[in-house]
């Protein structure tokens, strides 16, 4: 089991590689989270995110101010660690101070199941509130969806088979 096969997985316990690594010996991988997720979200235009995600933030965090922009963005490198962004830009218009919220997921996430995107829109909306990953962060992100840390756990799992495989899995 060499590190690049599992560098998604560098922070877990070696009990949990060693599952996962002989899953990937066995071919079961993919088999493993197409049982798991059964099919894409319908997602799929950086209109129809906006309305999800907006809709996830006004349901769990109504006292953020409004989203101005949301999209699918191409030019995120998945590989550098980077699922998402979120920016926070304020401007001066006239002696009002114009705070604006913008939320760009990676293009490759308009083909995974609803619970990866919503987990990954779940980790942008919390930094909104806390900017740091810290307990306070994480406390946020299980509120607004409750099974956080596994989806979180199962989308690196996801990460590293289309880095075994060179390809995106296909959700029916």
């Amino acid at each position: 089991m060499n590190n690049k096969e599992l560098r998604y997985l560098n922070h877990y316990p070696p009990s949990v590689k060693e599952a996962v690594h002989k899953l990937i010996k066995q071919d079961k991988l993919g088999l493993h989270l197409l049982h798991k997720y059964k099919c894409t979200h319908t997602y799929k235009n950086d209109k129809s995110l906006f309305f999800y995600i907006n809709n996830l933030k006004n349901e769990h965090m109504k006292k953020v101010a409004p989203l101005s922009k949301v999209l699918y963005d191409g030019k995120i490198n998945v590989i550098h660690n980077a699922l998402g962004s979120h920016h926070f830009i304020s401007r001066v218009q006239g002696n009002k101070l114009k705070a604006k919220n913008e939320i760009r997921i990676a293009s490759m996430f308009k083909l995974v199941p609803e619970e990866f995107l919503q987990m990954i829109a779940v980790h942008e909306l919390a930094h909104f509130k806390e900017k740091e990953h810290n307990k306070a962060f994480y406390k946020l992100c299980e509120y607004m969806q409750p099974s956080y840390h596994q989806v979180e756990f199962d989308l690196r799992l996801y990460l590293t088979f289309v880095d075994i495989k060179g390809k995106l899995q296909e959700w029916f």
